[in-house]
């Protein structure tokens, strides 16, 4: 018989929480009558005006059931089998995702790469494309960054600038996965087009699942040129949704009632309260700087076993214990957590 404490709210990852009113009404809404198929409806339109006015440019849209095909379909649309995609070690295309990117890509490489606190920075994308231009070798052609990380730290706009130069002057691409897009957003309070196309970013994998939302991430292509045939690509990969309009009302909802950026900017004060808390502490460690919604701790085993104990759910990942928080955590919750593990110190 399993006696382990049953928590209604956890730390493991953002995923855990459920949808947030702003989509749920969107999805009744959606379903009060039918509705023309394969995206020809009013809500997928709709969502894909709203996106180019959110990042201030004629992008294009395309919706996807989960953030790993949104990531692997981007990638695959940007290289040929013989490209390779310099991303860091800890990325979530090179760690998580099950060689989608590869088997999308018919071949494409995956080339990680070193970074302090989950960032890549111009010096590493410079050596690594110059450390082999032979024909033995896959070709480099895409950098793909993570933002926010998967550390939790965030790219600034400069630093964006930075990379996108550097990969340009390479004759390289950038693709961001966006996972958690929105919480970058929220804590860099700049423009959506600030760290996207002004930036030089090419694609964007923009996340919605980890932020309130039951599914449908997007591909957003900032040159419409790279996005030329991608209609099909995502068709033959089974992304095109019959009944596309649950995953677009829910968009529509977040935007218009700027529910995307409310429940990123919760989630990441809750982190920084979660912080706060750990932090005094004296036998934790802060990993990473809290720039999102995530906290990254070297905690003592004991502690480690003693929180799963009392039903608490969270990964070692990262070098450390990673507390993910969402856009339905409370201080509550964080009181909870914090209150157990005053009972093992």
């Amino acid at each position: 018989m399993n006696d382990t404490p049953h928590r209604a709210r956890q730390f493991a990852s953002d995923t855990y929480a459920g949808i947030c009113p702003e989509a749920m009404e969107a999805l009744v809404a959606a379903n009060r009558d039918h509705a023309a198929a394969y995206g020809d409806d009013p809500w997928t339109a709709r969502a894909a005006a709203l996106l180019c006015d959110f990042f201030e440019t004629d992008c294009h849209v395309f919706f996807v059931l989960t953030g790993t095909a949104a990531n692997a379909l981007a990638l695959a649309a940007l290289c040929q089998s013989y490209h390779s995609v310099l991303c860091h070690a800890d990325a979530h295309i090179q760690t998580d995702e099950c060689a989608a990117p590869e088997y999308a890509g018919k071949g494409i490489k995956l080339v990680p790469l070193p970074g302090r606190d989950g960032k890549l920075t111009p010096d590493v994308i410079a050596t690594a494309v110059a450390s082999r231009d032979d024909v033995h070798s896959p070709k480099p052609h895409v950098v793909s960054l993570s933002q926010a990380t998967e550390v939790g730290t965030v790219y600034r706009p400069e630093e964006l600038k930075a990379m996108s130069a550097a990969a340009r002057e390479r004759g390289l691409r950038v693709h961001v996965d966006g996972a958690r897009f929105a919480n970058a957003l929220a804590t860099l309070d700049v423009p959506p087009r600030a760290v996207t196309w002004e930036a030089g970013i090419d694609v964007l994998s923009f996340g919605g699942t980890k932020n309130g939302l039951a599914g449908g991430d997007l591909i957003v292509f900032f040159r419409r040129d790279l996005a030329e045939d991608f209609a099909f690509r995502r068709k033959q990969a089974g992304h095109l949704p019959a009944k596309m309009r649950f995953l677009a009302a829910p968009w529509v909802a977040l935007l218009e009632s700027n529910a995307l950026l409310r429940n990123a900017w919760h989630a990441n004060g809750m982190a920084r309260m979660l912080e706060r808390e750990l932090s005094a502490f004296g036998q934790l460690r802060i990993l990473y700087p809290v720039d999102a919604n995530a906290v990254f701790i070297d905690m003592p085993a004991p502690w480690i076993n003693g929180l799963h104990r009392r039903g608490w759910h969270f990964y070692t990942i990262g070098g450390g214990q990673r507390f993910m928080c969402s856009w339905d955590t409370t201080a509550d919750d964080v009181a909870a957590l914090v209150a157990d593990l005053r009972t093992l110190v």
